[in-house]
């Protein structure tokens, strides 16, 4: 089972793409280790502070794998650096 997910934030804190990649790459390197998925900002590449994470998680169950997906997702919406705006999760 594949579940994937994006997930969008805003940055209000940032004041430049440096800022920006700083708390993103941060959080994209913890979620990657503290978890079973694979991590990557896929839009808003260039905009100083919004930014789309895409999370994907490969298992043998669907159970396990939106387990994993929903943890990660928990742990990206605890830092205080940035807010959550809008959450899409699909199974494949």
């Amino acid at each position: 089972m594949i579940v994937y997910a994006e997930v969008e934030f805003i940055i209000s804190d940032s004041h430049s793409l440096k800022e920006k990649r700083a708390v993103l790459q941060r959080m994209i390197t913890r979620t990657k280790q503290k978890f079973n998925v694979s991590v990557a900002e896929i839009d808003h590449q260039n905009v100083w502070q919004r930014t789309r994470i895409a999370l994907v998680c490969v298992s043998s169950s669907k159970m396990s794998a939106e387990r994993e997906i929903n943890h990660a997702l928990h742990f990206l919406k605890s830092n205080p650096s940035w807010e959550q705006l809008e959450v899409w999760t699909d199974y494949l």
